[in-house]
């Protein structure tokens, strides 16, 4: 449970750094970013698997670049579910989608798969 509501957190942080870095990217209200990072997360779990086999000729035909199209397509899927959220065009989402994939990368770096912060520590003798 504690690994859900900090993927959670890290996801709201992403769509909130896309909502002040990227123009075109829009979110208002701390609940609309709770929602947001919810819509999300459950959108990458079920609908991302079935869109990657569906476009996997692309996907390799691009050498994987589809990907990003695939990501911004889902950020503003979840930009249409929700009222406050909004996405002005493809390019604002395909930034928004790097920003939040980025921003994902990096702290699950240091967050492992139960929430837990790791830290390696590395001592020669």
């Amino acid at each position: 449970m504690q690994g859900i509501v900090v993927r959670t957190l890290i996801s709201m942080l992403g769509l909130f750094l896309a909502d002040r870095l990227v123009p075109g990217v829009w979110i208002e209200g701390t609940v609309n970013f709770v929602l947001a990072a919810l819509l999300l997360g459950l959108v990458n779990a079920f609908v991302r698997p079935l869109l990657f086999v569906l476009t996997l000729p692309f996907t390799i035909l691009t050498l994987g670049l589809f990907i990003f199209v695939m990501n911004a397509a889902l950020l503003g899927l979840v930009a249409a579910m929700l009222d406050n959220f909004q996405v002005a065009g493809f390019w604002s989402a395909l930034f928004g989608a790097i920003v939040v994939s980025i921003t994902s990368t990096v702290a699950s770096w240091y967050i492992g798969p139960a929430g837990r912060y790791e830290v390696f520590v590395v001592r020669r003798r």
